[in-house]
């Protein structure tokens, strides 16, 4: 088995869609970055590799098996020994996972530039392990408004992601309410100049119009309507303040 030493990580936990899994470019300071001392590699087709990163099912077991125990974090001047860590590469993509002793891949992170070339020098020549999975192809993901497609995410910055992950949050609390008159407002809000038409749809149509406008892409009006949807809620407030450092500025 080939291994991988001093692997630096930066896990996302619990993330089912590959674009929150940020790329070292996207790393901050803040970020809880980890030294891992040896890391098993394995390469996997890339059906097998697209079902890790974009998944949060039940790894093969053959790939349990075979990795486990094999990795060590260190911590400290410690060498601890993680049960189920591994990263695995289609040879187009990289990936580090530990289900922290569970059997899904639970978190995930990208690698620093130096050690996925490194990666991708160790696997060219190796043969793909051959895994049993339940793949997806008869049954596709099933995305919505808060496990967004990667097409309404493409290009965007991880700030951005995080924002408009925020604003559809807001957009599916709204939702909830049902009331036809809030949803009027907002959907007035982004687009003024329809106001007399907005004033004759019902909520269904209004928020479904609403969403279908504001979807795709991201703006310094996107930004504007998520800073006002998500006012005087302390939760949202919070991720806000995250991303953007200050709190929602008061109207």
């Amino acid at each position: 088995m080939l291994y991988l030493h001093d692997v630096w990580v930066n896990w996302f936990e619990g993330e089912e869609n590959g674009y929150n899994i940020c790329h070292f470019h996207e790393w901050r300071k803040d970020d809880g970055i980890e030294l891992l001392d040896q890391v098993p590699l394995i390469k996997v087709s890339s059906p097998m590799f697209h079902y890790i990163e974009n998944d949060l099912s039940e790894l093969p077991k053959e790939l349990l098996d075979d990795i486990f125990q094999k990795a060590y974090a260190r911590k400290n001047h410690e060498r601890i020994q993680m049960d189920y860590c591994f990263i695995a590469t289609d040879g187009k993509g990289i990936l580090a996972v530990d289900t922290i002793g569970y059997n899904i891949p639970i978190r995930k992170s990208r690698l620093i530039p130096r050690q996925e070339q490194l990666v991708y020098e160790m696997v060219e020549n190796q043969e793909e392990a051959q895994y049993e999975f339940e793949k997806q192809e008869a049954s596709p993901k099933d995305y919505h408004i808060l496990s967004p497609s990667p097409n309404l995410m493409q290009g965007l910055t991880r700030k951005e992601r995080q924002l408009k992950q925020l604003l559809f949050m807001a957009l599916d609390q709204l939702y909830s309410s049902k009331n036809t008159a809030e949803i009027r407002y907002w959907y007035t809000e982004w687009s003024p100049h329809k106001y007399e038409y907005i004033q004759n749809l019902d909520f269904e149509i209004a928020w479904n119009e609403l969403f279908e406008s504001i979807r795709y892409d991201w703006s310094s009006k996107h930004l504007s309507l998520c800073e006002n949807l998500i006012k005087g809620q302390p939760f949202f407030e919070k991720l806000w303040e995250m991303e953007v450092g200050d709190s929602p500025s008061v109207l």
